[in-house]
């Protein structure tokens, strides 16, 4: 009961941006640029001024591509023995490999773990779109039938605003840099962040239309991102030197569901966009029922 209490507002706001969406027809675009751009990295800002920089962060480093390298590999061996093509692969891996731990992890952290657990899920959700924009380009440049192969993805980077925010933060932090009353002025946007990108991921739902879909390919999606990824997950923090609370987190935030961002990636270089959409869509909804008992299991 205590679970679906966490979930259930988690929810709600999914929901009325969904529902705001159906009706207003609104341009999520600049929705999602509002908080991608501007308050997300406040937030990042925010949270490294503040932590204590220490050796966990290699760890959490370590964490994040052990399992996404360990995905990949499952699926390249799935992929192989049902012979699918290099673009299926990359769709899967799309749609597999990165966990929703921006608009859907973070925010289920600050409900179930308090501010203490944000800190870690923000440093979590810099170095998972680090890696999105860089593999997560990679792979869908790669199964693209433009033919556009490996291409730069530094410029992805580049282009996030949130690595700013998290590099002046840490500058600010081993400096002693004091803000004094701009602080409140920091908080103020920053607490805004997480309710924004949880009503621009149920407005970002509401526009995806499900065509026709490979359902072997989907349920293998929905099969490794929602099992197969904590299971993982637990297996890499086993041993990591780090506090039971962090470990809960990582594989928590392991379990939820596929990355908006991927839909995005898929879309633009047309890598099985009506799979990675529907894996998107689809796991969202099913994470009602499979997060609650990852978090019950690990609490």
């Amino acid at each position: 009961m205590f679970v679906l209490s966490i979930m259930l507002p988690i929810f709600f706001v999914f929901v009325v941006g969904y529902i705001a969406q159906s009706f207003l027809k609104l341009e999520t675009v600049m929705i999602s640029r509002l908080a991608i751009y501007i308050l997300v990295p406040f937030l990042v800002f925010r949270t490294f001024y503040l932590q204590t920089i220490d050796s966990s962060f290699m760890y959490f480093i370590i964490f994040l591509l052990g399992l996404c390298f360990l995905s990949i590999f499952l699926i390249t061996l799935f992929t192989k023995a049902l012979k699918y093509s290099e673009e299926q692969r990359c769709g899967l891996i799309l749609s597999s490999a990165f966990m929703n731990n921006g608009n859907y992890g973070t925010p289920l952290v600050l409900f179930l773990f308090g501010p203490e657990g944000m800190k870690v899920a923000i440093v979590l959700m810099v170095l998972q779109q680090l890696l999105m924009s860089t593999l997560g380009v990679y792979y869908a440049a790669k199964g693209s039938p433009f033919n556009v192969g490996s291409i730069d993805a530094a410029g992805q980077v580049l282009r996030m605003p949130m690595i700013y925010g998290a590099t002046l933060g840490i500058v600010f932090n081993w400096l002693n840099i004091p803000l004094g009353t701009l602080m409140k002025g920091i908080d103020f946007i920053a607490d805004a962040a997480i309710p924004v990108i949880m009503i621009a991921l149920g407005m970002q739902l509401a526009n995806m239309i499900i065509k026709k879909v490979d359902w072997k390919l989907l349920s293998f999606s929905l099969s490794m991102r929602l099992m197969l990824s904590p299971l993982l997950a637990l297996l890499i923090v086993w041993q990591l030197p780090l506090d039971e609370l962090t470990k809960q987190i990582m594989v928590i935030v392991a379990a939820t569901p596929t990355a908006a961002n991927t839909t995005m990636y898929a879309i633009q270089f047309r890598v099985q966009e009506n799979n990675v959409s529907a894996a998107t869509l689809i796991s969202t909804v099913l994470s009602l029922v499979t997060v609650p008992v990852v978090i019950y299991l690990m609490t």
